[in-house]
C-alpha cells in the first residue's frame, strides 16, 4: 500500500523580524538629514499585525515607506504580504497610513489555489483547506514536487511558504 506524502502551504511574516525592521527604520529616520526637525513615526501593534506610519507630508510618507520596505526586504520579511492603505490626513497637518500584515491564507485565496491545482489535473493530488493554511497530499513525492514548482510559478498576491513535508 502506498503511503501518503504531504506538505503544508502557508504564509506570514516573522513578527520579531518585522519589529527589528521597524526599529532599524526608526533609527535611520532619526539619523537622516532630510528628516531633521520632522515628526515621522512608525508604530507596530503585534497583536493586530498592524503598522501605522505618520509623517509631516506625502513626500516624507513615501520616504518612510521606502525605508521600511527596504529594511523588511533585508530582514527577509515578505513585502508581498503587506496591505498598504491609503494616505489619510491626521491632526496637525500630518498624514497617516496603515499597513496590515497578512498572517494567514485568506479563504478566497485558498480557494483560488485549490482551483489552480485542480485545473492542472495532477494525478492523485489532494488539496485540503485547514484553517489559514493548505495541506497538499499525494502518494507520489515527485508529483508533490511538481505541485510546489507550479505554485511557485503562480502569483496569488501573497508570499507562499512550503513546510512540514512528510512522507
Amino acid at each position: 500500500m502506498a503511503t501518503q506524502s504531504s506538505f503544508d502551504v502557508s504564509t506570514g511574516a516573522d513578527l520579531q523580524e518585522v519589529d527589528n525592521a521597524v526599529n532599524q527604520s526608526l533609527k535611520e529616520i532619526g539619523q537622516r538629514y532630510d528628516f531633521k526637525g520632522s515628526h515621522c513615526s512608525i508604530t507596530f501593534d503585534r497583536a493586530k499585525g498592524l503598522l501605522q506610519l505618520e509623517a509631516d507630508n506625502d513626500y516624507k510618507m513615501k520616504a518612510v515607506l521606502d525605508i521600511l520596505q527596504g529594511k523588511m526586504i533585508k530582514r527577509g520579511v515578505p513585502v508581498k504580504n503587506l496591505e498598504i492603505g491609503d494616505i489619510q490626513p491626521a491632526s496637525g497637518d500630518k498624514v497617516r497610513r496603515d499597513i496590515t500584515l497578512t498572517q494567514g491564507i485568506v479563504t478566497e485565496t485558498a480557494k483560488d489555489i485549490v482551483k489552480a491545482v485542480k485545473a492542472q489535473s495532477f494525478k492523485k493530488v489532494q488539496v485540503a483547506i485547514q484553517g489559514e493554511e493548505l495541506r497538499v497530499s499525494s502518494p507520489s513525492k515527485d508529483e508533490l514536487q511538481t505541485v510546489m514548482a507550479f505554485l511557485r510559478s503562480k502569483d496569488f498576491g501573497i508570499e507562499l511558504k512550503f513546510g512540514n513535508y512528510r512522507s
